[in-house]
């Protein structure tokens, strides 16, 4: 039988990916990244024992990664400038291969732009999650879930038609 630890790292194994992404829409800057995905391990180690609907897991993951960044965001008062360090081995190959797509690349830009709140609703529209696992894992109503989904689009379609402008 597994031990809590084991069982917790076979868990994390499979979500990698979504703390790798919500990491990604909120933090520009490499490191700001992999200090956040530490943070997000940290506080899903933390809750883990109490999770009571394991059937849910990859919604409370979203959900205790969209809150821990946008917690990290709030105590750093935002994103902060850092010298760049020296480059680290283990950069996540997840990352890098996102950012090598450059339409990918101009989309991430564009949700930067959005609030915290509207960062983590168009990640989890992107990842064709319903209404009400948005709803479920944001704490916001359906109906304004649908609200900020089309303001966010309209949002992004305009920042990416000005980043094209400037591309010519």
């Amino acid at each position: 039988m597994k031990n809590l630890k084991e069982e917790f790292l076979e868990m994390l194994s499979g979500y990698q990916g979504i703390l790798h992404k919500v990491s990604l829409i909120y933090f520009k800057n490499k490191e700001d990244r992999e200090d956040n995905f530490q943070e997000i391990v940290y506080q899903l180690w933390k809750s883990y024992p109490k999770l009571k609907k394991k059937e849910s897991i990859g919604s409370w993951i979203y959900a205790v990664s969209i809150n821990t960044s946008i917690s990290r965001l709030k105590k750093n008062g935002g994103v902060e400038y850092r010298e760049k360090l020296p480059e680290q081995k283990h950069e996540t190959d997840f990352t890098e291969k996102l950012l090598m797509n450059e339409q990918l690349r101009m989309l991430i830009h564009a949700i930067h732009k959005l609030s915290p709140v509207d960062k983590s609703i168009m990640l989890l529209y992107l990842e064709e999650k319903s209404y009400e696992e948005i709803s479920q894992i944001t704490g916001l109503t359906v109906s304004n879930v649908g609200v900020r989904i089309n303001r966010a689009k309209k949002s992004l379609k305009q920042n990416l038609n000005h980043q094209n402008h400037d591309n010519r």
